[in-house]
């Protein structure tokens, strides 16, 4: 179902519209399909921790190296991202993921966005998993932007099974390298600038936005010449519960190994997440121009108007979608 409502700005006198998806009224689920599509998305990290260990522990020496040979081998099998198995599957996921909460999409201005062209979203926050993000991903089509790629942490595409799976729908490595041939590529990209390290900085009750130092988003949008985009995330960090250690020394394994060790879980303590509503809102583009080589000081400047845009977003919404009394923390 696709809803048009009024939405009043703080800062603009006029209506604004806003186009909303309801993904559970779109792409209808039952509990069977959501607890098999979850089981699929969540379950690499698990399988592979299972397939190390349980040989590990009940089986000869020998064998248990022959498993995790195997594992091996999968980190680093070529996979391909157009295989027909792997779009079906992708299709199937991203519909009975969304469903299961559900994820709303709201977009205050869906004409502003054109077919042919590409963009750069910057979605926040991260959270235990973002996984608000599957409702922008061209596999559930509600954007009206044919070529979407979610980019996320390069250490997902050495896991095992996980790799294949985002692969298939459409997540890939977020490298300098990747980013940029993609955009001049033609794909509109979503990113979480905060990435895992965000997560580093979680706290119940704020929203913690890891942004103060992060330019390299900005300055490939500038380069590259594509409009930067806000989105903003309510109720996911809801979805699971969560605990992490504190310290330094956990700063430094998550920034080494590119994920942070957080302990999550959600309905009766398993790692299935919570049937609360998790809404997506997409706010107007920030048109660049194309700049090949800016400077710090052009960055910068950017970097603050995205930010503004961000907390702007996330204040004229918040009340609407049922968080009046959430806060933005920027750091």
């Amino acid at each position: 179902m696709v809803e048009k409502m009024n939405n009043h700005s703080n800062n603009d006198n006029n209506n604004q519209e806003v186009t909303t998806f309801n993904s559970r009224e779109i792409n209808p689920s039952s509990i069977f399909h959501s607890i098999v599509a979850l089981t699929i998305w969540m379950g690499g990290i698990h399988l592979n921790f299972l397939l190390f260990f349980i040989p590990l522990l009940f089986l000869p020496f020998s064998k248990f190296l022959l498993f995790f040979g195997l594992q091996l081998l999968f980190m680093f099998i070529p996979i391909n991202e157009n295989s027909n198995y792997g779009r079906r599957l992708s299709r199937y996921l991203s519909k009975h993921i969304a469903s299961h909460f559900p994820i709303f999409l709201h977009v205050e201005d869906i004409n502003a966005f054109h077919s042919d062209r590409a963009y750069v979203f910057g979605y926040e926050p991260h959270s235990v998993i973002p996984l608000g993000l599957g409702i922008l991903s061209d596999c559930m089509g509600l954007m009206p932007l044919p070529k979407i790629k979610v980019l996320a942490s390069s250490a997902v595409f050495i896991t095992p099974f996980l790799r294949h799976v985002w692969t298939w729908c459409g997540v890939t490595p977020a490298t300098k390298e990747n980013f940029t041939s993609l955009l001049e590529a033609g794909y509109s990209c979503v990113l979480v600038p905060g990435g895992v390290q965000e997560t580093c900085y979680m706290k119940h009750g704020t929203e913690i936005a890891f942004l103060k130092s992060r330019r390299g988003f900005i300055r490939i949008a500038m380069e590259t010449g594509k409009p930067l985009v806000p989105v903003v995330c309510f109720g996911q960090s809801l979805v699971f519960n969560w605990w992490r250690p504190g310290g330094n020394l956990f700063m430094k394994l998550a920034r080494t190994i590119k994920f942070a060790p957080i302990f999550f879980w959600g309905i009766l303590g398993s790692p299935f997440p919570y049937q609360h509503p998790v809404h997506v809102v997409v706010g107007r583009p920030i048109e660049l121009k194309k700049n090949p080589q800016p400077t710090m000081e052009e960055v910068v400047e950017i970097q603050n108007q995205f930010i503004a845009a961000l907390k702007d977003l996330f204040e004229r919404h918040k009340a609407r979608v049922g968080y009046p009394d959430l806060k933005l923390e920027i750091i």
